[in-house]
């Protein structure tokens, strides 16, 4: 199964409403299918404002290699951070012996 990654498009600089439906067809045309493209209005006054185009595409197969290469690594860092992590606070791993009933008294 191949992994699904998010990839944005940014429409900026649109003079007429023309030219911004042109290009929604380009980028609605290129978006592979089943993608679900989602578009949100971004930015704010002193910076401009821009849409943003996002969907879901399959990953690559030169984006799937360089994961493969630092899986191995980036999963020694997560288990070297949580042990860090575990000793830092104290935690103790539970034990598997039985746990008994407790009886109240009344």
């Amino acid at each position: 199964m191949s992994k699904l990654v998010k990839d944005f498009l940014e429409i900026k600089d649109q003079g007429t409403l023309d030219a911004l439906i042109e290009r929604l067809v380009q980028v609605r045309d290129s978006v592979p299918q089943g993608g679900e493209a989602q578009v949100k209005m971004r930015g704010d006054d002193v910076f401009g404002r821009h849409l943003c185009v996002s969907f879901m595409r399959p990953q690559t197969a030169e984006e799937a290699e360089c994961d493969a290469r630092y899986a191995e690594a980036y999963r020694e860092s997560r288990e070297r951070e949580t042990s860090r992590l575990q000793d830092e606070l104290g935690f103790c791993a539970v034990s598997n012996r039985p746990t008994r009933q407790l009886r109240i008294v009344a």
